[in-house]
């Protein structure tokens, strides 16, 4: 039998009742009652407690037919605000929004090329999309950073296309900024946004193909990262022994050759060019280009052998491809579905994502949530309000 002191006990159910306000409000105290199993004296006294601390607020009565109307409860999303930041190979990306994910401000310059320039324009960046008059009770609770690379203990182990490892970029930001800071990998970071506001799955696989290919893994409502946070690196399993050379040592990496990196340098081979963007690659697809055609074929190839290799491995309930090519071409996720041909596979679910870009900076701003108030869980995938913004 577990025990506890009277404060732990209380601790606990204040965060329950915070966690079901945030993530079924507006609701009431009655309600909550109910769903939590404590009593009504309970509730109300920890409801007053969250109010005092403005975490929670009064926003009118639940119509009801009969009896007094119940005051319904509702998150105080105003309290601080958050800022996220998509730490890109070629882009910084960088939101601001309230606790609840919305209300969003978006900022995106050039990556820099070394280190020290990557830390300047991270505090010039955030600094610029700060509100000049901020006066909420909490302001900035926190900043959380999606790095393209395999992030342990808050710091960058290894990062393929910017040099960041062994560089404390949590600290110096915390030193500046005195707030805490959040790295995580962009992958895990992506399949947070899906959990938190798109999918209502216990066990999620997100492919994210940028620069290279991750996989961010939820098993259980938990994300998974391994034994010191290389889980997930699936851009970097072989299939083809001695292939090309990968930045992480080894021949043959997966997002050799099937990453976007990895497909637009191919294609502006052929044609001879020294770089191409996506939206040429596209336009050419579309007017019937063989190359592009044969790069797009190599994509729909390539995913599929992937997402059949996680699908034995792991099993999940969902696989979200988070791509540029299935974004703007979506007839090319039934094509990798149709290209499932064995019996294990019948049965799974396969979309396209339609956060794209943005399922990074929303998982940064879960990840920064729940630290900043102390919570488990943070469902916002039933908000009306989010879903019309998107």
């Amino acid at each position: 039998m577990i025990t506890g002191s009277k404060e732990l006990i209380r601790d606990i159910n204040s965060t329950l009742v915070l966690e079901t306000i945030i993530n079924q409000g507006p609701i009431s105290r009655a309600n909550i009652s109910k769903m939590l199993g404590l009593t009504k004296a309970t509730i109300s006294a920890i409801v007053a407690d969250l109010i005092g601390r403005n975490l929670v607020e009064e926003i009118g009565c639940d119509n009801t037919d009969f009896g007094r109307k119940p005051i319904l409860l509702s998150f105080q999303r105003k309290a601080g605000y958050i800022i996220s930041v998509d730490l890109g190979v070629d882009t910084i990306s960088v939101m601001l929004t309230d606790l609840q994910g919305e209300n969003c401000r978006l900022k995106q310059i050039k990556t820099p090329k070394t280190r020290d320039a990557i830390l300047e324009s991270l505090i010039q960046v955030i600094d610029s999309i700060k509100p000049e008059n901020d006066t909420t009770p909490y302001g900035l609770v926190g900043i959380s950073l999606g790095i393209h690379g395999v992030v342990h203990e808050n710091k960058v182990s290894f990062a393929p296309y910017y040099n960041l490892q062994d560089y404390d970029l949590a600290g110096k930001l915390n030193e500046y900024f005195h707030t805490s800071i959040y790295l995580e990998n962009e992958a895990n970071l992506s399949v947070l946004g899906e959990r938190t506001f798109m999918h209502d799955y216990p066990n999620i696989a997100n492919i994210s193909v940028h620069s290279g290919i991750g996989l961010g893994l939820l098993i259980h409502n938990e994300l998974y990262t391994g034994y010191n946070g290389r889980a997930g690196e699936f851009g970097h399993t072989i299939i083809e022994i001695d292939g090309k050379e990968c930045p992480c040592g080894n021949h043959g990496c997966l997002e050799q050759y099937v990453s976007e990196r990895a497909l637009l340098n191919d294609f502006a081979a052929k044609k001879g060019l020294d770089g191409i963007t996506f939206d040429q690659l596209v336009s050419f697809y579309e007017s019937g280009d063989k190359d592009a055609l044969d790069i797009i074929d190599r994509f729909v190839k390539l995913m599929g052998l992937c997402i059949n290799n996680v699908l034995n491995a792991y099993n999940p309930d969902i696989i979200i491809i988070n791509s540029s090519f299935t974004s703007f071409i979506p007839a090319l996720t039934k094509r990798i579905e149709n290209s499932l041909n064995s019996r294990m596979n019948s049965f799974i679910r396969i979309e396209s994502s339609l956060l794209q870009d943005s399922s990074i900076l929303l998982g940064g701003i879960c990840v920064a949530i729940k630290n900043f108030l102390g919570i488990r869980t943070l469902n916002l995938n039933n908000k009306e309000d989010f879903h019309k913004a998107l």
